[in-house]
């Protein structure tokens, strides 16, 4: 009877194999994990998504056709950073999570407050550069003056508006969705809603300078849903995540974002901004 040949390996010795196996898969997994960040050094160009809906926060120079404002000085001080140009791509509440995830752009800067929701499916930098909550936009005859004044009644806001979501479930409004903010803003001019609900630093500019909304107030005191302003990015991209995150921390440390805001005339302040500047000088 022939005997069969003895295996030359031991059964610890193939799980040794698998192991190491997995490991060099593993890292050969990581090494291609994020290619966001190694396009934007190949190409020397950074796509960010901007919110452009007039004022202080985003607007188009009319003289120059060019974008300007918080969101776009954002943008282009973040490519810089990171060693490249940048190029401005004009997105809206209701396609900038499509733009981002399908690659039309590289990163996020859009009017775009972080929760968990957002958090589920696509990546951020965990330093915050703002703080912004929702206001509505009311004629100054309507006496609504808190938000539980909206039940039952048509509200316009953004699709996508993360506070589209509460106005329904916890106050009980009847929300129209828009494209754009502008639209839901000439809705409420138009009659077609009782309160235009969107980012308070869209409304108490518009409502302080411009001439023609002499008419409406931001009467409700408290802001909805106030959150942390992020970075946005696609999900699992960590280089890219941690390079942003640098340079936003950098930004607080500096005082680079509050400088920015004075130069945007962004009002009233924003109390973050030294917050963060006092507690990441303080880190070590």
């Amino acid at each position: 009877m022939t005997s069969r040949p003895r295996s030359r390996f031991s059964p610890s010795s193939s799980r040794f194999a698998a192991a190491a196996l997995a490991t060099l898969l593993g890292l050969a997994g990581a090494a291609h994990a994020d290619a966001t960040l190694d396009r934007i050094k190949q190409r020397g160009k950074v796509a960010i998504g901007v919110v452009v809906n007039g004022g202080p926060f985003g607007s188009i120079d009319p003289a120059t056709q060019q974008l300007v404002g918080w969101n776009p000085d954002l943008a282009r001080d973040l490519a810089k950073q990171l060693g490249a140009e940048v190029e401005l791509v004009q997105v809206q509440p209701a396609n900038r999570v499509q733009f981002l995830q399908s690659g039309k752009v590289d990163l996020l800067i859009a009017s775009m407050e972080y929760n968990a929701d957002r958090g589920e499916i696509l990546g951020y930098a965990p330093t915050p550069f703002y703080r912004v909550g929702g206001t509505a936009a009311v004629l100054k005859t309507s006496g609504i003056a808190k938000w539980e004044d909206l039940r039952g009644k048509t509200v316009c806001a953004s699709q996508g508006s993360s506070f589209v979501k509460p106005l329904q479930e916890q106050y009980g409004a009847q929300v129209r969705g828009f494209k754009t903010a502008q639209e839901s803003l000439l809705a409420l001019r138009g009659g077609n809603c009782v309160a235009a609900v969107h980012d308070a630093t869209l409304i108490q500019p518009l409502l302080r300078s411009n001439p023609e909304w002499a008419a409406y107030a931001a009467p409700i005191r408290d802001e909805i849903l106030p959150a942390p302003s992020v970075v946005w990015a696609r999900k699992g991209e960590a280089d890219t995540i941690a390079a942003v995150d640098k340079v936003v921390k950098q930004w607080h440390r500096s005082g680079w974002l509050i400088e920015a805001e004075k130069r945007n005339g962004i009002e009233p302040p924003q109390p973050l901004l030294p917050e963060l500047q006092a507690k990441l000088r303080a880190a070590p």
